[in-house]
């Protein structure tokens, strides 16, 4: 796949999915930045992952922090050629009517406005590098609603769109930009929402194969759209959900 003197940037790559994706990153020989804003989680991570990876803290929901963390990679490592932004956050169980206008703004800022602050630096580090592949972590929320998770619907689907806009500004530069818009993949996060009673009983209903995504499917679709292999994909939202969003 060439990856071979990559330089990557994983925002959330400190457990989850965002670890499985620098774990397969490192595995082809690519030098991983991992940023996230637990220390004790992201030392724990470089520990579990090994040579190549080196951690940064950082919260994506500050701006200043965005910019921070591709200058410390671009610093650090030499420049930036693959970058997946991972980092976000949930919220569910409150209908529109009910929702706090700060928890819903929150949820926006660093779902959506933060990957916006991230794409700007990456970009212009890509660019002068003569090009790059960014892949978004979007949600099978990014393709179809569902209730009580409004912010989070809204900041996935504008996640995706997002993607579409800066596929298409800078392709001709290089640098190609896609989506992955998992369905519940098992990480620490999922285990303990499946531990509330009935939970994971009516999550597999609604996926018609029948269990829950790993976080190596999700990395592995991520690895081949930042691959030469998908030279020419560009501006697409690939669902990893089991036929979820088929039905």
């Amino acid at each position: 796949m060439q990856f071979e003197c990559k330089i990557a940037l994983v925002t959330g790559g400190s457990a989850g999915i965002g670890e499985a994706i620098a774990k397969v990153l490192l595995s082809h020989g690519v030098r991983v930045v991992i940023a996230a804003r637990r220390e004790v989680e992201g030392a724990a991570a470089v520990e579990r992952l090994g040579k190549g990876v080196s951690y940064f803290r950082a919260d994506v929901g500050d701006p200043a922090d965005c910019r921070a963390i591709v200058a410390h990679t671009v610093e650090t490592c030499g420049g930036l050629d693959l970058a997946v932004n991972n980092a976000g956050m949930g919220r569910a169980g409150k209908l529109i009517a009910d929702e706090d206008e700060e928890a819903f703004a929150k949820v926006v800022a660093v779902n959506l406005t933060g990957v916006f602050c991230c794409m700007k630096y990456e970009i212009q580090a890509m660019s002068a590098r003569g090009g790059g592949s960014i892949v978004n972590i979007s949600s099978v929320s990014g393709l179809v609603a569902s209730p009580a998770q409004a912010a989070y619907v809204a900041a996935k689907h504008g996640l995706i769109g997002l993607s579409k806009a800066a596929a298409l500004e800078y392709v001709k530069k290089g640098i190609r930009v896609n989506a992955i818009c998992p369905a519940a993949t098992r990480t620490e996060m999922v285990e303990r929402w499946f531990a509330m009673p009935g939970v994971q009983e009516r999550v597999l209903d609604t996926i018609p194969a029948g269990r829950i995504a790993e976080a190596s499917e999700v990395a592995e679709a991520v690895l081949f759209l930042l691959s030469n292999k998908a030279s020419f994909i560009t501006g697409q939202a690939l669902a990893v959900d089991g036929g979820y969003v088929a039905q």
